[in-house]
Formats: C-alpha cells, structure tokens, sequence
C-alpha cells in the first residue's frame, strides 16, 4: 500500500517530472535536481566502490550474492538535502551513505531458484574506529510500487528516503526490491507476504557478504521496518523470527502504515468510505490481478472486472507499467470496476479470493521476540489507523503491548516522513 501524494521519476533517463494528484495511489517522489546524486549510479555489472569487479557467488544457495553495483555515494549533507525534499525529518542524520544494488539468488512464489535484487546502503565511516565497528542492520521493506524501475535499487526517489535516513543515522540498511521488481525476472507478485518474507531474508543473507567485501562488520543485531505494504512483511518477518531469520536477532520492530488487517479493516473500509476512492480502485486491481496467479479467485478477468477493464487490467499491471499509466486507465470507483456480483462476493469472500486475504493477513497473531511499536495516521485515507488498532488489539491477546503512534492528521506517504525519524531514534535506544 502506498499514498495520495503521487510523483513519479524517470531516474535512469535523468528526466524527472512531478504531479499532486488527490487520492492517487503511489507514491513515487521525484527527488531529481541534488547534485552529484545519480553520478555514482553505475550499469549493471559495474565494479564495487573501490574499483574491484562485482561480486560472484562462490555459492549457489538462498542468498549468495551474485553482483555488487554502486548507485550512490553521498556526502552528509547531501543526505540531509535529499530528505528534506521527500519532507522527512533530518535530526538523525550524522553520517554521508554509500548505496549498492545487490542481486542475489533466492526462491520465488513456488519456491523455486531465481534472482532477486535489492539496495543495500551503509553510513560512511568518520575514522578508523568507526569503521571497525560492528553496524545493527535495518531490514527496510518498501511501500506499493507498481513499475520496476520505482525499486529502491534502481530509482532515487521515495523508496530510497527510509533507506538513507536509517544508514545516515548509523546503521546499514538491506531494502529489498522484492521479486519481479527492480532487476529481478518476472512479475512482481503484489502483496504476496510469503515471497517477500523469503526475498527479504535472502537480503539479509547477501548483505552480510556485502558488507564483508566492503571491510566492514555486521553486529548480528536486527531491525524490521516497512512502510505501507511493507508494514506487512515487517510483521510477517517479526513473526518468522522466532525461528530465526539468517542468523540475525531482532531487536525491534516498528511497521509504519502497514495493512495488518486486511479483512477486518482495510477491506471493509473500501466499501464505507475510509479509503479514498482512486486508491481503492488502484489496490484492489493490483490485489486480485496479482493473487489471482497465485489462487483462483477468476478464471477470466471478465467474471471480476466490467468492459472495457477486464480487456486491460491484466496487462496494466505487469511491472511495466507507471502509474499515471495505470490509473487513469481505471474507472473512479469500485463500482465501475467490479461485476455486481463480484462486488458482492467482496463483502462475503469465498474460494480463491478467501484464501488469498487468509494467506496474507494474521501477522500481528503472535508474540514476536522482541518490542514492537506501530507507527500509523488518523488522517490516512489509504491505510487507514484501524489496521494499526486491529494488530495492537492481536498482539495483546499474546501478552504483547504494542503501542499505536498516530502521527496525526496527515495523508498515507506523510505519515512515514513523520513516523521514519521517530523510528530511527527508537533503534538507536533500543542499541544503547
């Protein structure tokens, strides 16, 4: 899930052109116009920072890493300019970033070998001591994006605001492109948490042989972060950490935004107003087109989907496609959307459809090892504060008290940039 502010970059051209449009569902800020920001960024299969040729795997298991390319080297302030303009705070920021894409192998949603890439940013060492020092690792995992080249690995724009903020507050940073994104084949299966658990501990894996071929060390320690959909693979991740996640411990976790309830809270706040109408139609597209490769929620899109949307909502949505291509393609509301007996069956799911929400919700359903707190927005009309009310209420029939931050008043993509900071600060206590 991401927001209503919608910017959108051509970062690998070096063109990037902006619009605001109310309610729009992706958030894909252009941050073009720092200097020296797309500089570093090399082709694939470029050299690492020192000049060494790109990694290959020695290995061919989940996680080896494949190639090391550079796409950024910013200096503090840079750093600082940079969030400013995706309107994060920059009270956290203490060191310059070095930004690498990693490509790694690891499963996809069938579980068999394939390649995934990813960004993998570390703070720039002050001296001596500091780059002997063991760095926490932050497990960022991105909002909704729906063209491949928005990944955090291959655009500079808002996938990488998190990144940096967290590596420029200390810490080194793994953010998954996830499959079908960034430079990885195929389609990206949206809102698929069990490949985007997989993809992201592979991460983590092909981070820790980075960071060594970069002479620096990683502590062990683990910090799980999302924003929007990636709020759900933070708690599907705290989840599968009890029984470890690639040898890491976590630490903290602090989803921002995320869908943590999918059937009790965001799917009704679809119908009764609480999410805006543009992202309502935009979400529930890319939901049913990508669950239904993997469960047979339709057999043709045109038992789902009116005229003239089931001739072209499938190929919309094929990782190709930016979103102001994508939504003025789609009608206004749900109704123009969906057959009226499928707009029915939303409200009472069966089959393919109930099993795609029961295989993607239910993460908050545990007791995760370690705190947790869920960053969230009153003001939100894309994810709204429910979801966060929905997980606390879930975790505390476990014992566990998960406090909801509401950040206020604000739209879906402000409530991160209220939110990161704010996490970055709690990572660094939770440290000390």
């Amino acid at each position: 899930m991401n927001a209503e502010r919608t910017n959108t970059t051509n970062s690998t051209a070096g063109k990037a052109r902006s619009v605001r449009r109310g309610g729009a569902a992706l958030a894909a800020l252009t941050l073009a116009g720092l200097a020296g920001l797309t500089a570093a960024q090399g082709a694939e299969g470029a050299g690492t920072a020192d000049g060494r040729p790109a990694a290959v795997a020695h290995h061919t298991g989940r996680g080896a890493l494949l190639r090391v390319t550079p796409v950024a080297d910013l200096s503090r302030a840079e750093v600082a300019a940079f969030l400013k303009k995706g309107e994060f705070g920059t009270e956290t920021v203490r060191y310059g970033v070095r930004a690498y894409r990693l490509t790694y192998r690891t499963v996809d949603t069938q579980g068999r070998p394939t390649t995934a890439t990813g960004l993998f940013v570390l703070p720039k060492a002050q001296s001596e001591t500091e780059r002997h020092r063991a760095l926490g690792l932050v497990s960022d995992a991105h909002g909704t994006m729906v063209h491949r080249d928005y990944a955090p690995s291959v655009s500079e724009d808002f996938g990488r605001l998190s990144p940096y903020l967290h590596a420029a507050a200390g810490k080194a940073v793994a953010a998954p492109d996830h499959l079908g994104l960034g430079k990885g084949p195929g389609v990206h299966p949206y809102m698929d948490a069990r490949s985007a658990v997989t993809a992201s501990e592979d991460m983590l894996r092909a981070s820790r042989t980075a960071a060594e071929r970069e002479g620096r060390t990683l502590s062990g320690d683990l910090y799980l972060t999302g924003f929007s959909q990636g709020g759900q693979v933070t708690m599907a991740l705290a989840r599968e950490a009890r029984r470890g996640l690639a040898g890491f411990t976590v630490r903290a976790v602090a989803p921002v935004s995320g869908p943590h309830d999918l059937s009790g809270a965001e799917m009704p706040a679809l119908f009764d107003g609480r999410v805006n109408d543009t992202s309502a139609v935009f979400y529930l597209s890319y939901f049913l087109v990508a669950q239904n490769r993997l469960h047979p929620i339709y057999k043709d899109p045109s038992d789902v989907f009116r005229a003239p949307y089931a001739d072209r909502i499938e190929q919309l949505f094929d990782s190709r496609h930016s979103e102001e291509e994508v939504i003025p393609a789609l009608p206004k509301t749900l109704k123009e959307l969906l057959t009226p007996d499928f707009y029915d069956r939303l409200r009472h799911p069966t089959g393919g459809l109930l099993a795609a929400l029961a295989a993607n919700d239910g993460f908050c359903d545990g007791k995760p090892a370690a705190p947790v707190r869920l960053y969230a927005a009153r003001g939100d009309t894309d994810v709204p504060i429910q979801n966060a009310r929905s997980c606390a209420a879930a975790l505390a029939a476990h014992g566990v008290r998960a406090p909801v931050l509401d950040q206020g008043g604000v739209t879906h993509m402000e409530s991160l940039g209220k939110a990161a900071p704010k996490v970055a600060r709690w990572f660094a206590r939770v440290e000390a």
